[in-house]
């Protein structure tokens, strides 16, 4: 419903088996794939890698921040951003382990200043 009213079209897939969730169109005709991920406290959020392909220019994570009793703060991180971990965005292989690798996002007060400028007001200007 975020994207409709910023004049978005929303499409929904299929099948979710590549992590995509949704797919919207901008009014310049440029398709976006969403994958959606939630989270009630700050904590660890993450996409396995075989998932998330980071070098897709048009992959999108919406990340839902819920707090009581108000509605929820959604940030748009472009796939691309992990090419560059840091203390918000991280990069996980777990070799030797039985984890699968992921990419993922370490939701913490301290990192909200670096996950603000991801927020859907900064963003969604650049996707029309």
């Amino acid at each position: 419903m975020e994207f409709l009213s910023y004049g978005f079209d929303v499409f929904n897939t299929e099948v979710d088996d590549k992590g995509v969730d949704f797919v919207i169109k901008s009014g310049s005709g440029k398709f976006y794939e969403m994958q959606v991920k939630s989270c009630r406290d700050l904590n660890y959020v993450f996409m396995r890698k075989d998932k998330f392909d980071i070098n897709n220019e048009s992959l999108i994570l919406v990340l839902a921040l819920f707090e009581d009793n108000k509605m929820p703060d959604v940030f748009l991180i472009p796939a691309i951003e992990w090419k560059s971990p840091n203390n918000l965005l991280k990069d996980k292989d777990y070799e030797g382990l039985k984890s699968k690798p992921e990419w993922g996002i370490n939701l913490s007060h301290k990192n909200l200043e670096l996950l603000n400028k991801y927020s859907v007001k900064n963003m969604i200007n650049k996707f029309k």
